[in-house]
């Protein structure tokens, strides 16, 4: 069987001892499985970073990774543990969203609680179930454990606004879901929704209350020093930039605006 690969994404940073007992918990059970840190640095119980920071890195990982998300702020209570199977890539942490943005835009296949407490280390702590429940699923999973065995599937994850889009007879409503550190306003609309509203040359939006007509470009420097312009990343969502300058210092906005698309 070829080697698994389980990634982590956590709020936990590197001061703590967390990171590697949910390493130990993997290597204790799957001695093979490699672990790569996607990041341990996701702001402090911020789900919509986490959810960003996961859509972002998955896709160039090989098939059948196994990625584990831990921001989860609702820990010990009631809110479900889940995994969820796609195509490519299976998806384990709480069903608070952190999975939402990287599930759906791959597409959902399955949804399964987690629930077989034969998956799970003996001891369950009320604040740590990364390293009781999410770590160990993750190395079962990588031993060949079915999905289906984690527990019942379930119809639908959470999905919070971040990961939503309105569509009105117009318009297309998304949201501000990162903002980077060169300051590009990263939108959660894609490349597809530009071209759903017919845009191939211009992107007609509006910024929180500003309304701007900018060029879509394949590249920053299409327009001069600090010029805005808008542009599909590198992980295809709609970005609002300046060439050479910081458009989320310029257009005043934050993480959680609302952003809309006009048809052309």
């Amino acid at each position: 069987m070829p080697t698994k690969i389980i990634t982590l994404t956590t709020d936990f940073g590197l001061k703590d001892p967390y990171v590697a007992e949910m390493k130990a918990v993997i290597l204790s059970i799957s001695p093979k499985t490699k672990i790569v840190d996607i990041t341990h640095k996701i702001e402090k119980f911020n789900i919509r970073m986490g959810a960003y920071t996961l859509a972002a890195a998955y896709p160039y990982f090989p098939k059948g990774t196994i990625h584990v998300a831990v921001i989860d702020p609702g820990v010990g209570t009631k809110r479900k543990a889940i995994l969820v199977q796609t195509k490519n890539a299976h998806f384990i942490g709480p069903d608070n969203g952190v999975l939402a943005l990287a599930g759906k835009s791959q597409g959902i296949e399955h949804i399964y609680g987690i629930e077989n407490l034969n998956f799970m280390l003996p001891k369950i702590s009320y604040t740590f179930h990364g390293r009781d429940i999410f770590a160990p699923a993750a190395a079962y999973l990588a031993n060949g454990a079915s999905p289906s065995e984690f527990g019942p599937e379930i119809p639908e994850i959470v999905t919070p606004k971040h990961a939503k889009i309105t569509k009105r007879r117009h318009t297309l409503t998304g949201e501000i879901i990162h903002i980077d550190g060169f300051g590009n306003i990263i939108t959660n609309l894609r490349e597809k929704d530009c071209e759903l509203m017919g845009i191939k040359k211009t992107v007609k939006l509006k910024l929180k209350d500003t309304r701007l007509k900018l060029k879509l470009c394949k590249a920053y420097s299409e327009v001069k020093a600090r010029q805005p312009l808008a542009i599909i990343g590198s992980h295809n969502f709609l970005e609002i930039s300046i060439n050479q300058g910081d458009a989320a210092e310029n257009f005043q906005t934050r993480v959680g605006d609302k952003v809309t698309l006009y048809y052309i």
